[in-house]
């Protein structure tokens, strides 16, 4: 039984909490000076600004600490090496403070589980030598157990076998029972050489080795019914599981089920059923309460709240898919689930990737939540009383990945003025403190750009929500009458959103004179499901009108050079700038990385599994709308591209792959459109490699040079090509 006496005294210790108010617009604080203005500054052009953030000081800090964990009295991470070839390396904190490596080099601990990954690693303590950590290796996608504090030069050793078939055995979502003598996961198993031969269930893998190099070994949980599911939680008293799953053509943002199964004596499965969810419904989040109810993030009120259900009177909604927005009827009979906190604000997410964690209960019967509408926060609900207290410090974004242990919550969050850090919070005292990956300044802070959040309106007067960096500088000032040249960003997702946090490769840019505009267009997370939908079979259209919308905004009150706007975007960001350069006319150049570009071979193995369904809703179900693949693909009309642009592609690129990149190529060859494609060996969805990064914002800045007739010092030239 939870203790009473410790539930009061740490609710009473957090209604003491208040948030810590501060300035986004401004800045203040944060020993961030403000000289423009200064008699000192230097009169110069936009764009030609010297600035002491260079590139290789803007790679060096790309990523962030991801996956945290407790393993014991230590607190361990998953952690960015762009300068060793782009691994990702485990660290642990020890209990006196020191930040070690947990795995050499090579050792690369990362899942492809769905091309975008998952939680790859778990640890437990032991009595004696030292803790037990299994991981994936991102070479071979093979679980490996390894011994930290054991025997010097021991490695580790493999836990499961490598298939030849297609990809491959991958794994995510760990969870380790030694005293079941196991780790469970999400297996995804490859069952032919397409991208979308593929099966996903969750699995049991001895830890003592024997299914290294024997497949039949590695034992199967659930039955397979679903294509995708997330990994086991066990319940407080080890007799049932539950675990989220859905189906093509949803995302798990569209529907989900929430799944529950009772674990028989020899560990297998049985009696599995949805109790909460459906085509409708997304349930971003399941874990178990102490006293055995399930807590839940659903988005059924149009918010992703926290609920409690009880899954022994609960059935899930099996009905055909509401509209857009609107709520799912329950299944009949199905007990209700009851808000704990309800809220226009999300306490959940989209699951890119498996394992996300935005809530954690905590021994005492409160919730550590990650909540918010845009940035989001971390606060300690109390689930009797609804009451909910942020936590206090600088952050104002905390990431989707929550550890608890007895009184302490560890995350990671950051602010527009410091990086992601590890973070830790005593819900006892109330004090937060950083213990991990600390923001250190690498030049004077008072380089970084001063963002401010803003709301314009789009088409039809709908709201669009961007984050605004100006151009900053301490060491000059524009010509009197001279506005700056603005780049908007178009994130990537395109269901996902553009966190207000420094980032040092927007301040490569706004430190020599060029602003920068992230807009969380319609269709991004953080702002209700409706605000999310408004993308549902709309993409090319919404996104690029929202896009225009800031950018013209920012013309039309000044802020920026109407001559002198440009956009640029990865992924789904990047359709979303190759769109805008064919349909507006509005900007001089635009820089499109890792792009999709053509969706007419989409669903036909163009792209990974995940994904491979996506269209149905951002586009519209194929069997109905098959020339809209081709109208919207920007691929299909780059004759009315004439703006300058920039295309960076990596080579190893399963979700977007260069043939999107050639086949564009293609169409806009000998038109006399002046553009420049980089291509890199080793690189895959997304940037990892310190060289990569270094020339690609390098190659972007000598874009805008050429496009703006800015002089920007010290930055090679860009050969374009017409």
């Amino acid at each position: 039984m939870v203790s009473m006496r410790r539930r009061h005294a740490e609710a009473a210790a957090y209604r003491c909490l208040k948030l810590t108010t501060k300035s986004l617009a401004l800045g203040l604080g944060d020993g961030m000076g403000d000289a423009m203005g200064d008699s000192t500054a230097a009169t110069t052009p936009y764009g030609a600004w010297r600035s002491p953030i260079d590139a290789a000081l803007a790679a060096s800090h790309g990523g962030r600490p991801e996956y945290v964990g407790t393993v014991g009295d230590e607190v361990w991470w998953t952690a960015p090496r762009p300068d060793e070839g782009g691994r990702s390396t485990l660290m642990r904190r020890r209990p006196g403070g020191a930040e070690v490596s947990a795995l050499p080099a090579p050792w690369n601990v990362r899942s492809r589980v769905i091309e975008y990954g998952g939680l790859p690693w778990a640890a437990v303590p032991r009595p004696a030598g030292g803790p037990l950590v299994v991981f994936a290796h991102f070479a071979d996608q093979r679980l490996y157990a390894y011994e930290p504090d054991g025997p010097t030069g021991a490695p580790p050793r493999p836990l499961t076998p490598v298939s030849a078939v297609g990809g491959g055995l991958r794994w995510a979502d760990l969870r380790l029972h030694a005293d079941r003598g196991e780790v469970w996961g999400v297996l995804e198993e490859f069952t032919g050489e397409g991208p979308t031969d593929v099966r996903r269930v969750i699995a049991a893998v001895p830890l003592d080795g024997s299914a290294a190099d024997d497949r039949t070994a590695v034992r199967e949980l659930s039955d397979g019914r679903h294509r995708f599911v997330t990994g086991p939680q066990l319940s407080p008293d080890g007799r049932r599981v539950a675990w989220i799953a859905w189906d093509h053509p949803r995302m798990p943002w569209d529907g989900t089920v929430v799944m529950v199964a009772g674990v028989m004596e020899d560990g297998t499965f049985a009696g599995a059923r949805a109790v909460l969810g459906g085509p409708g419904e997304s349930v971003a989040q399941a874990e178990w309460a102490a006293d055995g109810t399930l807590l839940v993030a659903t988005d059924r009120t149009g918010w992703w709240n926290l609920h409690r259900l009880d899954p022994h009177e609960a059935c899930a909604d099996t009905g055909a898919r509401p509209k857009p927005g609107a709520a799912p009827e329950p299944g009949a009979g199905a007990a209700q689930p009851v808000a704990l906190c309800p809220r226009q604000e999300e306490f959940g997410g989209p699951l890119w990737r498996l394992g996300r964690r935005w809530f954690a209960p905590l021994a005492g019967g409160l919730i550590a939540v990650v909540h918010g509408r845009g940035a989001a926060r971390l606060g300690i609900l109390d689930p009797r009383t609804g009451e909910l207290s942020d936590a206090p410090g600088r952050w104002t974004e905390w990431e989707g990945t929550l550890a608890v242990a007895d009184s302490r919550v560890v995350g990671v969050a950051a602010s527009p003025h410091s990086s992601y850090e590890v973070v830790e919070l005593d819900t006892r005292t109330g004090h937060a403190r950083v213990i991990g990956a600390a923001h250190t300044d690498p030049v004077d802070p008072a380089y970084y750009p001063r963002p401010v959040e803003r709301t314009f309106t789009g088409p039809d007067g709908r709201e669009v929500h961007a984050h605004i960096h100006p151009p900053h500088n301490p060491d000059h000032t524009a010509p009197d009458g001279e506005a700056p040249p603005y780049v908007v960003w178009a994130h990537g997702g395109p269901t996902d959103r553009a966190p207000l946090v420094l980032d040092l490769e927007i301040a490569y840019f706004t430190s020599r004179g060029i602003g920068v505009a992230e807009v969380n267009y319609g269709g991004s997370t953080g702002y209700g499901r409706a605000y999310r939908d408004r993308l549902c079979e709309q993409w090319g259209v919404v996104d690029v009108e929202d896009c225009a919308a800031v950018a013209e905004a920012l013309a039309e009150e000044g802020s920026a050079d109407r001559a002198r706007l440009a956009i640029r975007g990865g992924s789904a960001g990047g359709w979303t700038t190759a769109a805008s350069l064919a349909a507006t006319g509005l900007y001089a150049c635009g820089t499109v990385k890792y792009p999709v570009l053509d969706l007419t071979d989409w669903t036909d193995d163009g792209t990974h599994d995940f994904e491979s369904q996506y269209m149905e809703t951002l586009i519209g179900p194929l069997a109905e709308v098959p020339d809209r693949y081709r109208d919207r693909s920007p691929a299909h009309h780059a004759d009315k591209v004439s703006a300058p642009f920039l295309l960076l592609q990596g080579l190893d690129d399963p979700v977007c792959p260069p043939v999107q990149c050639e086949r564009f190529l293609e169409a806009v060859a000998g038109r006399g459109v002046p553009h420049a494609y980089l291509t890199f060996e080793g690189e895959g969805h997304g940037f990892r490699r310190a060289d990569t990064m270094i020339r690609a914002v390098e190659a972007e800045l000598g874009l805008y040079a050429r496009a703006f007739g800015l002089t920007p010092p010290g930055i090679p030239a860009l050969e374009l090509t017409d």
